[in-house]
């Protein structure tokens, strides 16, 4: 039996957005100026998804962990300034979210991202899309996986974790969305692929936005 979605909640990056060149260019800018080796943008795939912090000291070299938050300062300034520079939303992402909206699914963002480039990004993108909540990182709960953050979002919303539908392309979204109760949908269009989310505790495989469609329904 299919389970009655009422709510529909994204992680950002990888999931709404693809942001990874910004991401990759803005590390690879902290990267160069502490003198350390960049990467390319493609194995940045593997080094996003756990906040900011985490993505520097993966980074960053075994012997260089004490740059950490060098490294974050400047990647945090440079990719407040350009963070919009190659960020795109996924093929058939805004058409999704409007048509959940008119169906009257409640939807929400919930990021590892900092609240503030949160709610900055997705009004950028999404400037008529009634999300009815857009959480990033607030401290002190913690990052993702740790379902806080999610939980907090759901009694804001007043509606049970049982009654929503968890959209993430990562460990981590997965990981959050069995912690919290809700029903963890994998993503493939964005940063890991289908055996990742699968041994994380994907419930289902969604390999085309319109999918979602098909499996949310129409909220009675």
């Amino acid at each position: 039996m299919r389970p009655e979605f009422h709510a529909v909640m994204f992680d950002l990056d990888g999931t709404l957005i693809d942001s990874l060149a910004d991401l990759a260019n803005a590390t690879n800018h902290a990267l160069a100026k502490l003198g350390c080796p960049t990467h390319p943008i493609p194995a940045y795939r593997y080094l996003v998804g756990d906040g900011a912090a985490s993505l520097c000291a993966r980074a960053l070299p075994a012997d260089k962990q004490h740059l950490r938050d060098d490294a974050l300062q400047l990647m945090r300034a440079h990719y407040d300034a350009h963070r919009y520079d190659e960020t795109r939303p996924y093929p058939g992402i805004p058409e999704l979210v409007t048509t959940l909206a008119a169906r009257g699914l409640t939807l929400a963002v919930f990021s590892n991202k900092p609240d503030h480039f949160t709610k900055q990004v997705v009004a950028h993108y999404f400037p008529a899309t009634p999300f009815q909540a857009v959480r990033g990182h607030l401290a002190p709960v913690p990052l993702k996986p740790d379902p806080a953050g999610a939980w907090e979002i759901a009694r804001e919303l007043k509606i049970p974790p049982a009654q929503w539908l968890y959209l993430g392309d990562t460990n981590t979204d997965m990981q959050t969305a069995r912690a919290a109760g809700m029903h963890a949908g994998g993503v493939l269009w964005g940063f890991r692929d289908r055996a990742e989310l699968e041994a994380n505790g994907a419930q289902t495989i969604i390999a085309q936005p319109a999918e979602i469609l098909e499996l949310v329904g129409t909220k009675k």
